[in-house]
């Protein structure tokens, strides 16, 4: 994906990322056991108007000079089938509230008038022969009713494979959310609550967190 930044910024963002990929390549890094991603409600605020720039960045929209409010955060991971095996050409959609808990979405209307009109709120990326995806966006904030989350969808040959929501972990409004409490299993739950954690080598407070999503369908799907 084409990052649209100003060359600071991008020059600046492409060395964090090698740093936030480096931090999840390492020895072992993926040998948690195999647990498939379990599947979440889309929720109401998928966006119904797609922002103009829609690339793995969510901090700086197109050329702006001026970040999005909230504590960096890169999200990367890999997209994996049944098997195990990385799965190539995989559109991998998030999307989230900005710091002040407003949605990119003519629906939510209710804080409408402290939207953080520099955060990008939706983004996207098209997985290699890795499987891997990797983008730079806000650490997310809850809102009434809704513990912190960031929602996902995954797509592939124009087919919506795999729709889920990633967890703070150990967050206390986990507990009282209805759409955390709804999974099935303490796996289930585990497979989309992990760890925010501090990047290491970062200068200015950003975290890491990886969030690697499990499939039901093998390659040739």
């Amino acid at each position: 994906m084409n990052l649209l930044l100003p060359r600071k910024s991008r020059r600046t963002f492409l060395r964090q990322a090698g740093l936030a990929t480096s931090f999840f390549t390492t020895a072992g890094a993926f040998a948690e056991a195999l647990t498939r991603t379990p599947a979440q409600t889309e929720g109401p605020y998928y966006p119904d108007h797609l922002p103009l720039d829609t690339d793995n960045d969510l901090i700086v929209i197109n050329n702006g000079l001026t970040p999005a409010v909230g504590v960096v955060t890169y999200v990367s991971g890999r997209v994996l089938d049944a098997r195990g095996e990385p799965l190539r050409n995989a559109l991998v959609e998030i999307w989230q509230c900005d710091a002040n808990g407003v949605y990119l979405h003519s629906a939510d209307t209710a804080n409408r008038a402290k939207q953080d009109k520099q955060f990008q709120g939706f983004g996207r990326f098209l997985t290699g022969t890795g499987g891997e995806y990797l983008f730079r966006t806000i650490k997310p904030v809850p809102y009434v009713p809704r513990t912190p989350h960031i929602h996902y969808k995954v797509r592939r040959g124009g087919k919506d494979l795999l729709t889920t929501q990633l967890y703070i972990q150990g967050h206390p409004g986990n507990a009282d959310d209805g759409v955390w409490k709804g999974l099935k299993t303490d796996a289930d739950r585990a497979a989309v609550t992990k760890e925010f954690v501090a990047l290491p080598g970062a200068q200015a407070g950003e975290l890491a967190v990886k969030f690697d999503l499990v499939l039901g369908v093998t390659p040739e799907a």
